[in-house]
């Protein structure tokens, strides 16, 4: 990879921790997303900058203060770049199945980040995270079903 690695890490970071500008710069136009989502349903992708943005904005309508650390890497492997993270923020509400009490609750959860590089910017992405931990801080009493 010839761009620098730590600096794309960091800024892909800062991107989840709601900092959308970023996306001009580190996004590829032709962005795609795999990822399972954290409270059930199929798997879903986002398209493009604007795709990503909404995804991370709509996280962010659900916790307060939420900021994502990076715990290892990144590690480079060609055209690939993964990281592992730490999420933290305090639950709003909104999430179906979560218990009211939940409300104002420290939420933690955990992911793997692969990130397909090109020409400098993101181009793909596979997520990874801990949702059984994420939805029991919630006071989820059974996993929501596959759609």
């Amino acid at each position: 990879m010839s761009q620098n690695v730590d600096a794309l890490a960091t800024a892909w970071r800062d991107l989840w921790d709601g900092q959308l500008h970023l996306a001009e710069r580190i996004i590829h136009p032709d962005f795609l997303s795999h990822a399972a989502p954290l409270t059930g349903g199929a798997p879903g992708h986002s398209h493009g900058r604007d795709g990503l943005n909404s995804w991370i904005s709509a996280i962010h309508a659900v916790f307060q203060d939420l900021r994502f650390q990076i715990e290892v890497g990144p590690i480079a492997d060609g055209e690939f770049l993964v990281v592992r993270w730490k999420g933290e923020g305090t639950y709003r509400g909104g999430i179906p199945g979560s218990s009211p009490k939940a409300v104002g609750r420290r939420v933690f959860f955990t992911g793997t980040d692969t990130l397909r590089v090109t020409d400098g910017q993101l181009i793909e992405y596979w997520a990874n995270a801990d949702s059984l931990y994420f939805i029991q801080q919630l006071g989820m009493e059974k996993v929501p079903p596959l759609d």
